[in-house]
C-alpha cells in the first residue's frame, strides 16, 4: 500500500521522470501534488502498469491533483550537461511550473540538486512507496510516450511508436541501417562499441 506522502502537515509535491535510458528524444519530469484525501486503486510505479492503465489514470490525476506540471528537457540539453544533470532540469521546471508552492519535495531516485530553499528528500524507489510520486511517474512517462509517438510520425524508421527510444534491437539496428537523426542523443553510446557509427 503506497503511502500518501512523507510529512503529512506539509504541502509537498512527488517528482520524477522517464526516459534516462533512452538513446532518442527528451527526458520527461513530472510534479504533483496531490490532496490529502487522494487514493487510487491502480495507482504505483509506472513501469508496473500498462500503457492502458497509465493512460486511464492520467485524466484521474489531473483533474484531482492540487496542482501538476510536466516539463521536457531536449536532446541538445542531455548532450550538454549530461543525462543526470538533465532530469534534475527537468524536475526543478517542473516545479517552477506548479501553481502552488510546495513546501517539501519527494524525489524517485538517490540524486538531487537544492530548489531554491525548499526541503526535500531522495527516496530510492519512491515511485512504489509513495502516491505523489507514483503520480508524478505517471505523467511523466504518458507525456513522454505521446511525445515520442509524434516524433516517430516525422521519423517512422527507428519505430519509437514501440520502443519510445529506449535501446532496443530494433532500434539499435535502424540506427546502424540509417544513421542517426536529429532526434538522437549524441552524448549516449547509440551503438555498441564494434560498430562504429557516422556523425
Amino acid at each position: 500500500m503506497l503511502k500518501l506522502k512523507i510529512h503529512k502537515d506539509l504541502l509537498e509535491c512527488g517528482t520524477d521522470e522517464a526516459g534516462r535510458g533512452c538513446l532518442a528524444g527528451p527526458v520527461t519530469a513530472a510534479a504533483v501534488i496531490l490532496p490529502d484525501d487522494f487514493s487510487h486503486p491502480w495507482l504505483t510505479d509506472s513501469k508496473q502498469l500498462s500503457e492502458k492503465k497509465r493512460n486511464e489514470l492520467r485524466p484521474i490525476i489531473e483533474s484531482e491533483a492540487v496542482a501538476f506540471a510536466v516539463s521536457h528537457v531536449m536532446m541538445e540539453e542531455i548532450d550538454q550537461i549530461n543525462i543526470l544533470n538533465a532530469s534534475i532540469m527537468g524536475m526543478h521546471r517542473a516545479i517552477d511550473q506548479l501553481n502552488a508552492r510546495p513546501q517539501f519535495i519527494a524525489i524517485d531516485g538517490n540524486r538531487f540538486k537544492p530548489y531554491q530553499k525548499v526541503p526535500y528528500e531522495c527516496v530510492v524507489k519512491g515511485d512504489a512507496k509513495f502516491l505523489h510520486i507514483a503520480a508524478a511517474s505517471v505523467l511523466a512517462k504518458t507525456y513522454r510516450d505521446e511525445y515520442m509517438a509524434q516524433l516517430n510520425e516525422e521519423f517512422p524508421l527507428y519505430a519509437w511508436n514501440r520502443n519510445k527510444g529506449y535501446p532496443t534491437k530494433e532500434h539499435r539496428a535502424a540506427i546502424k541501417k540509417f544513421g542517426v537523426s536529429p532526434y538522437h542523443r549524441k552524448s549516449f553510446r547509440l551503438l555498441p562499441e564494434q560498430l562504429k557509427l557516422k556523425f
